[in-house]
């Protein structure tokens, strides 16, 4: 692929998302050339072939540098282990010059970010995506967090980055399972926003994933930059399958499932819902169905019950006042907002994703 580069425009505070294979030194060095460095990854990153050169590269550009490295897992987003975090920063003496350069999937990136946001009350971050759905989903839009036993990220701070870079050379050596599980972000962005989109990755991942990528980036880049706070509930559009798959997470334990495997099936809940009260059709609805298996994805877990996820989907930090902002689907490339989901349904759309109901 030849190199790419992605605007997110919020005027002082849009940046590049830049996309090709072997660039990481050439965007992230010149970012840290004398200046106050902290290098944020989990343990499987320090794992990789690639890592040490990495880290040493930044030592030497780095006038400061210290290395903080937090437990591979959805597990590790927490209050304990975000304070741990800036009382390293505060150790090492990073002052407001200071940069976290966030090397990792979604994990990371939020922590970093919120880190980021909270440490002295705002540094730069520069997110280096190295799983594909850090790459197109997390690591652009400036949302980061922690969770809290009560609900997913239901703690943090909006910190856009000063760059994103996403070196496609790190995505080669992904396990298939987090492939597939970045692949259902990218599904989403062809049913919210773009049919002939969701044609191209409906018979599952391409071999070539620059493609994809640079299409998912523009996709929410562009939502991000008429709605970067969820003011006037366009970026909402980017949480479909996100209010059952956020519960299906926390219900079944942190780290049982994929952030984008809870998704996938959270979608399927979400596209029933869409058929019975906006009208999807059955035939798209079983399309959408047929392209997360295509991908690899789950479309049911079992297990899945009503009295346990619903008091959860009612805790979704999307909800207003007493009622659940739902994002639903009337069509392919069109979404719209539902808050009166009746318990029937969200109990028969609960059913379908466990498998106990056919569509």
């Amino acid at each position: 692929m030849s190199e790419k580069t992605v605007r997110v425009e919020l005027d002082a505070r849009s940046y590049p998302i830049h996309i090709g294979s072997g660039i990481w030194e050439q965007y992230l060095l010149p970012l840290t050339v004398g200046a106050e460095v902290a290098l944020m990854v989990d343990d499987n990153v320090a794992a990789q072939p690639w890592f040490a050169a990495l880290r040493t590269k930044l030592t030497v550009s780095a006038a400061k540098f210290v290395l903080l490295s937090v437990v591979a897992g959805e597990k590790t987003k927490n209050l304990s282990v975000f304070s741990q975090l800036c009382s390293e920063l505060a150790r090492a003496k990073i002052s407001r010059r200071g940069k976290i350069i966030a090397v990792g999937g979604g994990v990371v990136g939020d922590l970093a970010g919120f880190v980021a946001a909270s440490y002295l009350r705002g540094i730069a971050l520069v997110q280096v995506p190295t799983s594909l759905l850090a790459a197109v989903d997390s690591s652009v839009g400036g949302k980061t967090g922690v969770n809290l036993p009560e609900g997913k990220n239901l703690v943090g701070a909006f910190c856009q980055p000063v760059a994103v870079i996403i070196d496609l050379d790190f995505l080669q050596t992904l396990p298939s399972r987090e492939l597939a599980a970045g692949m259902a972000e990218v599904v989403k962005y062809g049913i919210i926003r773009d049919p002939e989109f969701f044609e191209l990755v409906k018979n599952g991942a391409p071999r070539d994933l620059s493609r994809v990528i640079e299409k998912s980036v523009l996709i929410k880049a562009g939502v991000v930059a008429n709605d970067e706070r969820e003011e006037t509930g366009l970026r909402a559009m980017l949480n479909f399958g996100h209010t059952i798959g956020h519960a299906i997470e926390q219900t079944t334990g942190y780290g049982q499932w994929l952030h984008g495997e809870a998704v996938s099936v959270g979608m399927i809940g979400a596209a029933w819902l869409s058929h019975r009260l906006v009208g999807l059709p059955l035939t798209v609805t079983r399309e959408i169905y047929s392209a997360l298996v295509a991908n690899k994805l789950p479309v049911t877990i079992s297990g899945l019950d009503f009295a346990r996820l619903a008091p959860v989907i009612a805790m979704d930090k999307k909800s207003t006042g007493k009622s659940v902002n739902w994002v639903l689907c009337p069509e392919l490339g069109r979404t719209t907002q539902n808050n009166k989901v009746p318990d029937e349904m969200l109990r028969e759309a609960i059913e379908i994703c466990a498998g106990r109901k056919a569509i």
